[in-house]
């Protein structure tokens, strides 16, 4: 006897439309079966809003790499939407459920999607492209290869107080250089951007990594003000931008659930 297929009496919420455009144009869209688990996508519509879902069984979805993949396969697809891409994960009880989502927080999504209309996120990353991110400091900062040929150049073995010395003196310069060079870089942008968010360095050779929202027509307009910046820096940095993407880092909202 083969197993009984789980009921999928939870509806998976990828994002939120409407406000800005006519709600009668989301009443009733199918996407097909790219959501997850393979799940029909369509929406469901309420007080001028409309939530784009799929149904799935009530219960927490791993964020294993196929469903990653499908919630941002359906993201992409609304790109040419006003749409607020939400979290991987939300899940409501039911039709009904998300109906009741929209209208507790219909003023604030309103307000967010007429914000957000017409514009998209590009990401921005650079990088320090060198062998090793400590002599590079130390090659091009006097005051810490001072400090290097001090502690470490006497015939001794340094102090573990000397060693957290060191350390510190190092972050805290890595941390006025990004300070600097995010600057240099944002102000070749922000005449080509709505907004411009930093979001931390996920690792010590990162410089910078941006969010930016632009216009939906401007990404050529975005991408040359990239060429522009990069040349004002030499080839120890590695530009990388990326998207458009739903404009994730830009949405501020607690949402009621």
């Amino acid at each position: 006897m083969s197993e009984r297929a789980e009921p999928r009496d939870g509806r998976y919420l990828y994002a939120i439309a409407g406000g800005v455009e006519e709600i009668a144009s989301w009443e009733g869209r199918r996407y097909g079966p790219i959501g997850i688990d393979g799940g029909e996508v369509y929406t469901i519509s309420a007080g001028g809003l409309a939530a784009v879902v799929s149904d799935v069984p009530n219960r927490k979805i791993r964020p294993e790499r196929r469903q990653l993949s499908a919630h941002h396969e359906v993201l992409k697809r609304l790109l040419g939407d006003t749409a607020l891409p939400m979290s991987f994960g939300v899940i409501a009880d039911s039709a009904g459920a998300i109906r009741e989502i929209l209208s507790k927080n219909r003023d604030a999504l309103a307000e967010q999607l007429q914000r957000l209309a017409g514009k998209v996120e590009m990401g921005l990353r650079v990088v320090w492209g060198v062998p090793n991110i400590f002599e590079y400091f130390v090659h091009i900062h006097p005051e810490l290869r001072a400090a290097r040929d001090r502690l470490f150049g006497a015939h001794r073995e340094p102090t573990q107080e000397e060693k957290i010395e060191m350390g510190r003196m190092f972050e805290r310069i890595l941390n006025e250089d990004r300070e600097a060079h995010a600057g240099a870089v944002e102000e070749v942008l922000a005449p080509r951007c709505f907004e411009i968010r930093r979001n931390p360095p996920r690792h010590e050779r990162e410089v910078m990594h941006l969010a930016c929202l632009i216009g939906r027509a401007a990404q050529a307009e975005f991408e040359a003000g990239v060429f522009e910046a990069a040349r004002r820096f030499d080839d120890n940095f590695a530009f990388d931008y990326n998207g458009p993407w739903a404009p994730h880092n830009f949405i501020e909202i607690d949402l009621k659930i």
